[in-house]
C-alpha cells in the first residue's frame, strides 16, 4: 500500500479577512497548516504528502514546514485558480508507486488519526471514501427574495442529509480518471468527480469538531478545539 496525501493551502481565504495567508493565521501558538500536515505525517500508512500552495504563501509554508519539522513532504506544488485545478496539479506529481490518494484541505486542521485509517481503509475496499456527518440542523429549500428577508418553499427531509467534509480518499486510478473526464467541470468536492463516473462513493463516519476554517467565528472555534486536544 502507497498512499499519498494531497494538502490544498492554495486558496486566498477572503472571507477570513486576514492579513496573514489562511494557511499561516494561527490557532493559539500554531499554524492552521502544521495541525494537519503534523497528524499525516505522523500517520504510518501514509507514505508522501504534496502540499498545494500559492505564490503569495510558497515561501512561508515551505519555512514552517522546516520549522517544525514536519516529515514525507514529497513536493510543494502550485494550485491552479479553481480547487478542481490545484488538486489535479498535486495528482500530476505523485508517485509513480501510489495506488491510494488522500485529499485534504489545509483548512481543515482537526482531522483525527483514527478517522484517516478508517477512510484509507474503507477506500481500499470500495474505491471512494469520504469524510462526512448526520446533518443536524432544520433545513429549509427558500424562494428568491430581499437579501435578508426570504420565504420559505419546503422544509427538507434530513434523515439522508450528511455534511461531508475531507479527508477524502480514492483509489489512484479512480481519482485519475475522474479529474481527465470530468476535471474541467465546476464542483465543490473531489467525490463529485467520482459520482459522475457512476462509481459509489461511501461515507464514513466524521467528526463534528472537524470544522473547515472560512470566517473569523470558525477561527475562534477552532482555537476552543485546539485548547481540548
Amino acid at each position: 500500500m502507497y498512499v499519498t496525501a494531497i494538502v490544498l493551502a492554495a486558496g486566498e481565504g477572503l472571507r477570513l479577512k486576514s492579513k496573514v495567508p489562511k494557511p499561516l493565521v494561527k490557532i493559539n501558538s500554531k499554524p492552521l497548516i502544521i495541525y494537519s500536515l503534523s497528524t499525516l505525517s505522523k500517520h504510518p500508512y501514509i507514505k508522501d504528502i504534496i502540499v498545494v500552495v500559492n505564490q503569495r504563501n510558497l515561501k512561508d509554508i515551505r519555512d514552517k514546514i522546516k520549522q517544525y519539522r514536519i516529515g514525507k513532504v514529497r513536493a510543494i506544488v502550485l494550485g491552479g485558480r479553481l480547487r478542481q485545478d490545484s488538486v489535479f496539479n498535486g495528482l500530476k506529481n505523485m508517485d509513480s508507486r501510489t495506488d491510494t490518494v488522500l485529499i485534504h484541505d489545509a483548512a481543515r486542521p482537526f482531522a483525527a488519526n483514527k478517522l484517516v485509517s478508517s477512510l484509507i481503509k474503507a477506500a481500499r475496499a470500495y474505491g471512494a471514501a469520504i469524510a462526512g456527518v448526520p446533518v443536524k440542523a432544520t433545513i429549509k429549500k427558500i424562494r428568491s427574495g430581499n437579501k435578508k428577508i426570504k420565504a420559505v418553499d419546503k422544509t427538507i427531509e434530513r434523515n439522508t442529509l450528511w455534511e461531508i467534509h475531507t479527508p477524502q480518499v480514492f483509489k489512484k486510478d479512480l481519482i485519475l480518471m475522474a479529474y481527465e473526464k470530468f476535471g474541467n467541470i465546476g464542483v465543490t468536492d473531489d467525490a463529485m468527480l467520482v459520482e459522475k463516473l457512476k462509481k459509489n462513493v461511501r461515507v464514513v463516519l466524521g467528526a463534528y469538531n472537524n470544522i473547515k476554517i472560512t470566517t473569523p467565528d470558525d477561527l475562534m472555534i477552532a482555537r476552543a478545539i485546539a485548547k481540548g486536544l
